[in-house]
């Protein structure tokens, strides 16, 4: 019984969701603002059962011009507006009690290079038009191409991974797009995204982490090898996703609520360089290419006061 009660809710809040997005999306066009849809529920289509995977919020990929006008257009609708990541074109805001999040860019937050091959993406995408879709109801939702948004989607795990934990569903996610698309994802583009950003050996690490903890097939995941060191990897990674979870819900937050602004920064600073030598054991390379970028970050989300 409590399994059950527990589908019943996943599926009367998918169910509303979906409604939310299709009446939404219908809006948005009738405004003349272009927007995609990023992770949740696009990426749900991709399970044997999207209603049954758990629904969070609705993310919106944005180009410059439509970003600015969906800030102008949604805020009246909006209960609630967060304060706006000018830098990273990000605007959080409560519709409907729905969290909705604009982002005018595709930002990951690591390193330069990761950077550039994201806004490659999402410049190449709006300027050439070439999207997936998703048949909600009677409305279509676009969706980044598959090898672009496998991609992203596997950016948006390194990003949790080195800041905060990552948690399996975040990784299941990736692992259903690259199956579900596995006969229609443009390899050579896909591999030439991991490349140029560098992320070769995160990639074939959590590529391993796939196929031996989660029973990914190998020919679903490109650039999988079956390589010892990979492996090796892996079971670091599985260790510290088992123990962290999804930002780190698995540890103790309760310092939050005991200690003043200046403490709780200090102790979330020195989990933060504990994970980096942790991931340095796991990515040396990367952890220190990554650095830089995660503490300049971090410095200024302490000034921004969060």
């Amino acid at each position: 019984m409590p399994f059950m009660k527990r589908i019943i809710t996943l599926e009367s809040r998918n169910a509303s969701m979906n409604g939310f997005i299709a009446d939404f999306f219908t809006k948005l066009r009738e405004a003349g603002i272009q927007a995609l849809l990023v992770k949740g529920q696009g990426i749900a289509q991709c399970y044997e059962r999207p209603m049954w995977r758990a629904a969070g919020d609705v993310d919106l990929l944005l180009d410059s011009d439509s970003y600015e006008k969906a800030k102008v257009f949604l805020s009246p609708m909006a209960s609630a507006v967060e304060g706006e990541y000018i830098r990273d074109k990000h605007l959080g805001m409560t519709i409907d009690s729905w969290t909705v999040e604009l982002h005018g860019r595709l930002y990951c937050g690591l390193s330069s290079r990761i950077e550039k091959e994201l806004d490659d993406v999402q410049s190449s995408t709006f300027a050439v038009g070439k999207v997936r879709s998703w048949e909600n109801g009677n409305t279509q939702v676009p969706l980044l191409p598959a090898e672009d948004d496998a991609f992203y989607v596997f950016t948006h795990i390194l990003q949790h991974f080195y800041k905060g934990g990552i948690g399996l569903r975040q990784i299941s996610d990736w692992c259903r797009l690259l199956w579900t698309y596995r006969e229609e994802i443009d390899a050579t583009k896909l591999e030439g995204h991991i490349r140029r950003a560098r992320l070769e050996t995160a990639w074939r690490t959590f590529a391993a982490f796939a196929v031996d903890y989660l029973g990914a097939p190998t020919d679903a995941i490109p650039l999988y090898s079956p390589a010892t060191k990979w492996k090796r990897r892996a079971n670091k990674v599985c260790s510290f996703v088992l123990q962290v979870g999804n930002f780190g819900h698995k540890r103790d937050s309760s310092y939050y609520n005991k200690y003043p602004y200046l403490i709780r920064k200090t102790i979330s600073l020195s989990r933060r360089l504990s994970d980096l030598l942790r991931h340095a054991r796991i990515f040396p390379l990367d952890s220190l290419c990554f650095f830089p970028s995660i503490m300049i970050n971090g410095l200024r989300s302490a000034a921004r006061g969060e």
